[in-house]
């Protein structure tokens, strides 16, 4: 059975960016496809260092041992991916973005190829950048980028004011089916031998010189 991986970026176990995480799970429970809701928690988190321990005998795992290289571990399995976080100061949390940018650095080659979709909540503003900022992890990681009927986003300052942004909910049913017909169109494509292009990786360019 596929199996996507939704990262709740909140260190609010049970709050907005939850319950639209746990409305996307839904919708791809219904397709068939298997769903963990994995919570960042409320405990410090290391930025990345580019100490490059991890392309340099860590074996794509990074040199600080706590969450990053345990969600590595089940990002290698997964099918696919949805990334969530509240918008507190029109980005996404400081927390989650030290963590995203260590997975990623990290652990590239589990996430490539597999789709991706970012999702936030706000109270009121600052959703749409927060957006931009989490679908870049997506593009430079030659991911397949999610979409929905609207932008991935839903509005209210708790869980029961965020159930009333009918509109946010439908959003996210939305996003979980359009999850689960990429993933079987591309596990259809496997089953034909249509595989990914292996990327080009030998220019690197400097602009100062």
């Amino acid at each position: 059975m596929m199996k996507v991986l939704l990262f709740n970026g909140s260190t609010t176990k049970d709050g907005c960016v939850y319950r639209a995480l746990s409305e996307v799970a839904s919708a791809l429970n219904q397709e068939g496809i298997d769903t963990e809701i994995l919570q960042m928690g409320a405990e410090p988190i290391w930025d990345c260092m580019g100490c490059d321990f991890c392309h340099n005998g860590g074996n794509s795992r990074c040199v600080h041992e706590d969450m990053v290289n345990d969600w590595l571990e089940k990002a290698a399995e997964a099918d696919g991916f949805v990334f969530g976080s509240p918008v507190y100061y029109a980005h996404p949390t400081g927390q989650f973005l030290s963590l995203l940018d260590r997975m990623f650095y990290a652990g590239g080659e589990y996430f490539q190829f597999k789709p991706g979709a970012a999702v936030v909540t706000a109270r009121r503003a600052g959703t749409t950048a927060s957006l931009d900022v989490l679908n870049k992890y997506f593009t430079d990681a030659c991911m397949p980028v999610v979409s929905s009927t609207y932008w991935n986003m839903a509005h209210g300052n708790a869980p029961e004011q965020l159930e009333q942004d009918q509109e946010g909910l439908q959003i996210m049913r939305n996003l979980g089916h359009n999850m689960a017909w990429i993933l079987k169109c591309l596990e259809a494509g496997k089953e034909k031998g249509i595989v990914p292009a292996t990327p080009e990786t030998a220019h690197w360019t400097n602009f100062v010189r």
